[in-house]
């Protein structure tokens, strides 16, 4: 019951944002929440960048996905990424690549008493895997919605839902 009401909470608060203008590219929370996409896929997928990942989480994330459920608590969600990470061998092409669609990420910012403290970065994203000939093969497109908080004036993901995934045509 209260893994529904958290999702519905979210998605409530996601519609709400999507109610108000969302930021031109060119501002300086586009940017910096464009720039936090890249560096948090690139450690995800290319690096393993296990540090890096660590600062971008509050303690209490959570992460809902269309296929493999919940998981809450950065350790817990960095801790699946550092263990596919161990077993990676770094002398071969990355096993699978992240490339977020052109011109489909949008930002919503949110504001308390006229003061931003969080931010919506919702987008489109498609996925590439290896095939046994070490050829980049289609895979799945989905959509993403992150909730960035500011915290101590770093920007780190609260919630993270990745939905709608289907294979690429």
């Amino acid at each position: 019951m209260k893994l529904i009401k958290n999702i519905l909470a979210f998605l409530f608060l996601a519609a709400c944002i999507a109610a108000t203008a969302q930021e031109s590219t060119t501002s300086e929370l586009y940017k910096t929440l464009k720039k936090n996409d890249s560096i948090l896929f690139d450690a995800a997928f290319n690096k393993c960048g296990i540090e890096t990942l660590n600062s971008l989480f509050t303690e209490d994330f959570e992460f809902y996905h269309d296929r493999g459920g919940l998981t809450e608590g950065k350790a817990e969600f960095i801790g699946r990424i550092a263990a596919d990470c161990a077993n990676r061998n770094f002398d071969l092409p990355q096993p699978a690549k992240r490339i977020l669609v052109d011109g489909s990420l949008e930002v919503y910012p949110m504001y308390n008493k006229g003061k931003l403290y969080a931010a919506i970065q919702h987008g489109v994203h498609r996925f590439e895997s290896l095939n046994e000939q070490n050829e980049y093969q289609k895979g799945d497109i989905a959509k993403f919605t992150h909730l960035w908080i500011l915290e101590d004036d770093t920007w780190k993901i609260k919630r993270e839902i990745s939905y709608d995934h289907r294979l690429q045509q």
